[in-house]
């Protein structure tokens, strides 16, 4: 193999690349791994695994085959771990960055997420769905695979945060009750008023038709006729009594002689 192509082949070695190699040699502190390439592969005592070792030899013995993560390449060698890699560091994570992981843990304010990184997102219960849910365990379980967005990183404080319903659409009805809900609230005053004047829309009259109103007219020119008219038949029936009473008097009177 040219230098070029063993050259080519390391540097297309990235951190975080799964391979397999043969344990060649141990020491006090790690190993010597043949990993087919011109540079050696080395892991530390420290990356054997999670929990401390005190011997290399009780994780690997020469002559095994191991599978590694690349952590580095270096110019005289390749560091080697047998950690799983964390998907996703601390300086990768960004908000509004889309991840995909498995609830791990459920609580009443929320769910805990593990998508690769070194600690699980936390999906508060408001986060999780537009509408209102009293419990995360209305919408997912321990293991559901679920997909949610990053809102914040404290690398500080360990913390991240994700939420699961702004990748969803969000209804019409909802958009309208959540600004229904958003409305202040007005004075008891204004609830009494609003009362009254839904009782005093109630007693309003309904408008007359045109036929209705022509039909009124002629009622009132009868009514104002006969109004009118009243008055003269008593004066006429007055008359008539005073006729009467003067020609009976004519009859009574004594006559005269010559």
């Amino acid at each position: 193999m040219t230098e070029e192509k063993a050259t080519a082949q390391i540097s297309a070695l990235k951190p975080k690349t799964k391979i397999s190699g043969k344990i060649v040699k141990t020491t006090l502190a790690g190993a010597l791994v043949d990993i087919g390439q011109d540079l050696p592969g080395v892991i530390h005592i420290s990356q054997l695994q999670k929990d401390q070792v005190n011997k290399v030899e009780d994780v690997v013995q020469v002559n095994q085959t191991v599978e590694f993560w690349v952590r580095r390449v270096k110019k005289d060698r390749i560091e080697l771990t047998m950690i799983e890699p964390l998907q996703m560091e601390w300086n990768e994570i960004k908000p509004e960055q889309v991840v995909k992981g498995k609830v791990v843990r459920l609580e009443n304010y929320g769910a805990f997420v593990d998508f690769g990184a070194e600690r699980p997102g936390l999906i508060h219960v408001s986060e999780m769905s537009h509408g209102y849910i009293k419990s995360p365990n209305e919408l997912v379980k321990e293991g559901d695979e679920v997909e949610a967005i990053v809102l914040d990183v404290n690398r500080k404080k360990k913390q991240i945060r994700l939420s699961m319903k702004v990748l969803e659409p969000e209804q019409e009805d909802q958009k309208t009750s959540e600004k229904e809900a958003r409305k202040p609230r007005g004075k008891r005053g204004n609830k009494k008023d609003a009362q009254i004047s839904e009782v005093v829309e109630e007693s309003k009259e309904p408008e007359m038709t045109a036929m209705q109103i022509a039909w009124q007219e002629a009622l009132d020119k009868v009514n104002t006729k006969d109004r009118k008219e009243k008055p003269k038949q008593v004066k006429t029936d007055a008359s008539d009594e005073r006729e009467e009473l003067l020609h009976r008097t004519l009859e009574k009177r004594v006559p005269t002689g010559n």
